[in-house]
């Protein structure tokens, strides 16, 4: 006598909305197989836009933007806006750029607004956390701005701030109850949706 065989387990696809290399590595740590698409969304900020608001629309907007073209999948969507006293601070771009940037925020608490979002369109699942790092800027001199930014190159860090390598010595402080929140992804709030949304990085 043959015996059914269990069904095979279905294995939801998941998806990294970025284009960000710092997220696809912090999110490898998960051990999780996961592909990238580059979402198709404007990142320019509404009039007016809050720091906290921005980071929110920016993560769900990647997020829907690629989950309507793979319902099937969970999709990971994030953003990190540098919140200035209410002034969002974003990616410098260049050197210049990066150079008054970091004049501004020497000496300053500046509070990195990161947002993840996860959506399953099939599934009707969508949820969105903000996790934010407060962080304290060292009274930076000029020719120390000036020898970080020609050894890191951070241009494509919000604030000019790359704290997983030197930027880390620009800073007197960090709090956050998220400790990978300043690098681009927060992976504890980021396990949490993902189990919400039926992935389980713990589970085989």
């Amino acid at each position: 006598m043959t015996l059914p065989q269990p069904a095979a387990a279905t294995v939801t696809r998941l998806i990294l909305a970025s284009t960000s290399r710092y997220r696809s590595e912090l999110l490898q740590r998960l051990r999780l197989p996961f592909d990238v698409i580059a979402p198709e969304v404007d990142e320019t900020p509404q009039p007016g836009e809050a720091p906290v608001a921005l980071a929110l629309r920016l993560a769900v907007a990647k997020a829907r933007a690629v989950a309507a073209l793979y319902g099937d999948a969970v999709v990971i969507g994030s953003d990190q806006v540098a919140d200035l006293h209410g002034e969002p601070i974003g990616k410098p771009g260049s050197h210049d750029s990066a150079v008054l940037q970091l004049q501004r925020l020497r000496g300053q608490r500046v509070v990195f607004q990161t947002a993840v979002a996860v959506v399953h369109a099939d599934a009707n699942f969508a949820r969105q956390r903000l996790v934010p790092v407060t962080v304290q800027f060292r009274n930076l001199s000029d020719r120390e701005i000036e020898h970080y930014l020609r050894t890191e190159q951070p241009y494509d860090c919000a604030g000019s701030a790359k704290c997983e390598t030197l930027g880390i010595a620009l800073l007197d402080a960090i709090h956050s109850d998220d400790p990978t929140a300043l690098i681009g992804l927060p992976l504890i709030h980021t396990c949490q949706l993902l189990r919400e949304a039926g992935i389980d990085p713990l589970q085989p």
